[in-house]
């Protein structure tokens, strides 16, 4: 009798951690994750903002990942971009109420109540307009939206969707940082056509 009970708690037990441990998907986005923190690019989880087509393809549904490049002694105009036929299109409906030129250390987003308080400061920016995205294949259909402001460069996409089978048949654990790398390159050639176009 003794041996079953013993059988029986240490079947519990082995079920309660196997229970714990997260699964595949989930190991595979903590891994994309903690690769971009370490190339600097800021990953979290937010909720879609209300400019962009998210879930179902509607505006401001569901959740995505926000991946943020701060560079410093740089000055961006606040603006926003959106993805369409694969390349980047300025929301022309953006109104950047703010007087604040500080640079962010975290990224924030305007408020849609900001806007109807003031809506007579546009300030659309058209620098990347029509620019083709050129990421890396397993990357480029899940983006979504392009936020600047002060010294950050903010891209929004569906991470998780990268790193699930179904989604991304072709996800591979080695193309992780090399597939980051190609969009943090690309965050800053957009960065400095911005800013060259700011100056200009």
């Amino acid at each position: 009798m003794g041996t079953v009970i013993g059988v029986i708690i240490v079947l519990f037990v082995l079920g309660s951690m196997m229970a714990l441990k997260p699964n595949g998907i989930d190991q595979r986005l903590d891994k994309l994750r903690m690769t971009a923190r370490r190339l600097q690019l800021n990953p979290k989880l937010v909720a879609c903002p209300d400019w962009i087509k998210g879930r179902d393809n509607e505006y401001g549904r569901g959740m995505l990942g926000q991946y943020c490049l701060i560079l410093e002694e740089t000055k961006l105009p606040h603006t926003r971009y959106q993805v369409i036929d694969g390349q980047w299109r300025p929301d022309s409906s953006f109104v950047d109420t703010s007087n604040d030129d500080k640079t962010l250390t975290i990224p924030s987003a305007i408020r849609s109540s900001q806007i109807s308080n003031n809506p007579t400061v546009r300030k659309t920016d058209f620098s990347l307009d029509k620019a083709p995205l050129e990421l890396p294949v397993s990357i480029e259909p899940f983006v979504k939206g392009l936020m600047t402001k002060a010294n950050s460069i903010i891209i929004y996409w569906e991470d998780i969707a990268y790193v699930r089978p179904n989604s991304n048949p072709t996800y591979h654990q080695q193309r992780i940082e090399a597939d980051l790398l190609v969009l943090k390159a690309n965050l800053e050639k957009w960065a400095i056509q911005m800013q060259k176009d700011v100056k200009g």
